[in-house]
C-alpha cells in the first residue's frame, strides 16, 4: 500500500487526504494545530465556494453542511460614482445557475480532521521544518506541502515569470457579523467597487454559532481603506468596519443598523503579495517535496477564488496520484501534475490580477453595459464558478465589444 504524507490541514490538504483514504492509500497528515485549537481560534478566511468546487466535496461525501449553510444565490455589483461620494454610478445583479456556499473553516476543518482520523488516517500535530520534511520523505512514497503560510512554504522558489507583483496590492480585512438585513429578492455576494479607494463585498455564510454575514474590505495600499494598523480589539475592528461602510456605501450602511460580531475572534486583517512558486522543493537529501494549492499559487481574495482553487487543485492531484498507480512520483511527474492544475489556475491568476489594477476602459464599459443587459450580467456572474469562461472577452477590447453586442442582442 502506497504511503502519502501531506503537510497542512486546510481545504486542499484535508480534501486530498480524505480522497486518498477513500482509495485505499495510507495517509499521514501533519499540521501544527489540533482540531480544538482551530475551532477555538480566529477566523482564517472568507471562503465563498462556487458550485464546481463544492461538487468536488460532494463527490467525496464530505459536504456535511449542505443543509445548514445559507445559500449564496447570486452576485451583484455596485460601482460608486468617483465624482459624487456616496452615490452609485450603476448597479446590477444576477442569479448563479447553482448556489454557492461559505462555511467558516473553524467549523469545517476540525470536522474533516476528525473524519480523517476515524477513517484510518495518521494525524501528526507538529511544526514542520526541513528536518520533519526529510523524515517524512524518507518514510513515504510522496510528500505534499499544502500549507500556504509559515516559514516552510518560503522554501519553494518564487516563479519570476508567472509572478506579476512584488508587493501586496490590497490591505485586507474581514469581519464576521450577525444582525445584518438580508438583500432581496435573493441572497448574493454584494460587491462594491469604490474607485481609488478599494472594494467591499459581503455575503451570507455559516459560522460556529449559525448563519452570519462576512464583510470583506480590500483597501488600495496608502489609501483611506488601508486603515487597520493598530486595531487589535474586536470592538475597534467592528467600529472601523461600520465607519467605512457608512462613509462610502450608504446603501450597505442601511443593512448594518443592528450589527454585532459573531464572536470575539470573528475578525482578521493583514496583507500579502500575490505570488506563484515553483512546484518542487529539493531537500538536502536530494528527495523532493511537491507543493499544492496556495502553497504555490497565492491569489488576492478580491475574486473569492482561494478555497475554490484549493478544492480543484486537490481533485487534479488526486486523479494524478491514482493514475500513477505503482510508478514512482518523480520530479517530472510533479511538474507535469502542477501544469495540469496551472491550466486552470493560470486563468484564475490572470483574471484576479486584472481586478487588482485600475480597470481598462473596455472593462468599465462591460460592467456598465451589464446594468442594461441581464444576459451579460448572468455571464459575468456565472463565470465566477469557472474563471476560464472570462476569456477572451474580459481581456481583449475588441472581443469585449463583440461580447457586449452579442449579449445585448440576446437581451433585446
Amino acid at each position: 500500500m502506497r504511503r502519502i504524507a501531506i503537510v497542512g490541514a486546510g481545504q486542499a490538504g484535508l480534501q486530498l487526504a480524505l480522497g486518498l483514504l477513500a482509495n485505499g492509500y495510507q495517509v499521514t497528515l501533519a499540521t501544527n494545530r489540533t482540531a480544538e485549537q482551530i475551532r477555538d481560534g480566529k477566523v482564517m478566511s472568507s471562503q465563498c465556494m462556487f458550485n464546481s468546487a463544492l461538487q468536488t466535496e460532494r463527490d467525496l461525501g464530505i459536504d456535511f453542511w449542505q443543509e445548514q449553510c445559507p445559500a449564496v444565490e447570486g452576485i451583484g455589483l455596485n460601482v460608486v460614482n468617483p465624482e459624487v461620494p456616496g452615490q452609485s454610478l450603476f448597479s446590477w445583479s444576477a442569479r448563479l445557475e447553482r448556489c454557492a456556499q461559505s462555511v467558516d473553516q473553524r467549523l469545517k476543518m476540525p470536522v474533516w480532521m476528525e473524519a480523517f482520523v476515524q477513517r484510518g488516517g495518521d494525524l501528526l500535530i507538529e511544526d514542520v521544518g526541513l528536518a520533519e520534511l526529510e523524515a517524512l520523505s524518507a518514510s513515504h512514497d510522496l510528500v505534499l506541502l499544502a500549507a500556504g503560510k509559515g516559514e516552510v512554504v518560503n522554501l519553494f522558489a518564487r516563479d519570476p515569470v508567472r509572478t506579476v507583483f512584488s508587493s501586496p496590492q490590497r490591505s485586507l480585512a474581514l469581519t464576521y457579523v450577525k444582525g445584518m438585513t438580508p438583500v432581496s429578492p435573493y441572497s448574493r455576494v454584494a460587491f462594491n467597487l469604490i474607485p481609488g479607494v478599494g472594494e467591499y463585498f459581503v455575503f451570507p455564510a455559516l459560522t460556529l454559532s449559525g448563519p452570519c454575514e462576512i464583510m470583506v474590505f480590500e483597501g488600495i495600499p496608502g489609501g483611506p481603506m488601508d486603515c487597520w494598523q493598530g486595531i487589535t480589539s474586536p470592538e475597534q475592528h467592528l467600529e472601523k468596519s461600520l465607519e467605512l461602510v457608512r462613509r462610502y456605501l450608504p446603501w450597505e450602511a442601511e443593512r448594518c443598523t443592528d450589527l454585532s460580531l459573531t464572536d470575539d475572534k470573528g475578525f482578521l486583517s493583514g496583507r500579502f503579495t500575490p505570488m506563484v512558486r515553483r512546484p518542487v522543493l529539493t531537500l538536502p537529501s536530494g528527495r523532493s517535496v511537491f507543493g499544492m494549492a496556495d502553497a504555490l499559487v497565492v491569489n488576492d481574495p478580491i475574486t473569492g477564488q482561494g478555497a475554490n482553487n484549493a478544492a480543484k487543485c486537490s481533485q487534479v492531484y488526486l486523479d494524478a496520484i491514482l493514475a500513477q498507480g505503482t510508478e514512482a512520483f518523480s520530479r517530472a511527474w510533479m511538474e507535469q501534475t502542477f501544469e495540469q492544475y496551472w491550466a486552470y489556475a493560470g486563468d484564475v491568476v490572470k483574471w484576479t490580477n486584472s481586478m487588482l489594477q485600475p480597470p481598462a476602459p473596455h472593462l468599465l464599459q462591460l460592467l456598465g453595459a451589464a446594468s442594461q443587459s441581464q444576459p451579460l450580467a448572468h455571464a459575468i456572474t456565472n463565470a465566477f464558478d469557472d474563471p476560464r469562461r472570462f476569456a477572451p472577452w474580459w481581456f481583449d477590447a475588441g472581443q469585449c465589444q463583440s461580447f457586449i453586442q452579442k449579449m445585448s442582442q440576446q437581451a433585446a
